[in-house]
């Protein structure tokens, strides 16, 4: 076990002497303050900037998501519930 470093590698608090763990994040020697801890960050993501746009038109064939309109029978059906709640108020329901 090595000793605690003065400074958190990983969230840059101020590490008491003889503590066993960053008392702020819980780093210890096995998860972050080995030598070889910042060699990698644990993911497999390439290092060049994410194109957003790209990737949907590689994925789905095209970058813009256009909602289709309401359907006709969409309105009929809410004119239909529209007069069928207005025949019950009418009558008394």
């Amino acid at each position: 076990m090595s000793t605690a470093p003065e400074v958190c590698p990983v969230c840059g608090e101020d590490v008491p002497r003889g503590v066993a763990a960053c008392p702020e994040c819980g780093a210890d020697d096995r998860s972050g303050w080995r030598e070889d801890a910042g060699a990698t960050d644990g993911l497999d993501l390439p290092d060049e900037e994410f194109a957003y746009d790209d990737f949907a038109q590689r994925e789905f064939g095209h970058s813009e998501v256009k909602p289709e309109g309401i359907g006709w029978a969409w309105w009929a059906a809410a004119v239909a519930a529209l007069l069928a709640l207005a025949a019950m108020y009418l009558r008394g329901f």
